[in-house]
């Protein structure tokens, strides 16, 4: 065996593993003969603990930062006016508009004849509804001449025309010699 692995020092170096050639031997490497185990670092629980907490922390941060930056919108140049826009630059402030009188009286009669239209559009409909009222009063006074069994089954509201549920909380009575709980608490921590 020490022949073996003074050859494999030689010709291979220090390589680590098992190589097969052909089925008549196998050749090993003097690494794996007898290396001790790596020994882990005994840690302190509490600074790994306090490595995850900072970890934990900063990932928040990055989170709460994402989260905030999500509620702002982006800006859009195109639809921001430029700041020197905003000035009180005598350019860019309109002139007040002189209006001669027959403008402003064209305007004024404008107004009225507009009031006036809509005045009217307004009666016409009152009168529409007086008249459909009237002939649906006239309707049913002559249907009482006829028969007041039909006249009171024409009066009577119909429920299905207009399909509607409603489900509500139902009312119970009260309860007799009930006492309602006072939300009071039996205190049942250690005294120390």
């Amino acid at each position: 065996m020490n022949f073996v692995s003074a050859f494999g020092r030689l010709s291979l170096g220090q390589v680590r593993g098992i190589a097969t050639t052909p089925a008549k031997f196998i050749q090993t490497t003097p690494c794996l003969f007898a290396e001790p185990l790596k020994r882990k670092k005994r840690i302190d629980p509490s600074i790994v603990k306090a490595r995850d907490d900072r970890k934990k922390k900063k990932i928040e941060k990055q989170i709460r930062k994402l989260e905030k930056n999500s509620r702002q919108m982006k800006p859009i140049d195109e639809c921001e006016a430029p700041i020197h826009l905003f000035d009180k630059d005598p350019q860019y402030v309109r002139p007040a508009v002189k209006l001669s009188e027959e403008v402003l009286e064209g305007r004024i009669l404008l107004e009225k004849s507009w009031a006036k239209y809509r005045r009217d559009q307004h009666l016409r409909d009152l009168q529409m509804l007086d008249r459909i009222a009237f002939s649906q009063q006239h309707a049913l006074d002559e249907l009482r001449k006829e028969s007041e069994e039909l006249y009171q089954e024409a009066i009577q509201v119909d429920f299905t025309l207009l399909p509607f549920n409603a489900v509500g909380p139902v009312n119970t009575p009260k309860i007799d010699d009930y006492e309602a709980p006072d939300g009071d608490y039996v205190d049942v921590s250690r005294q120390w």
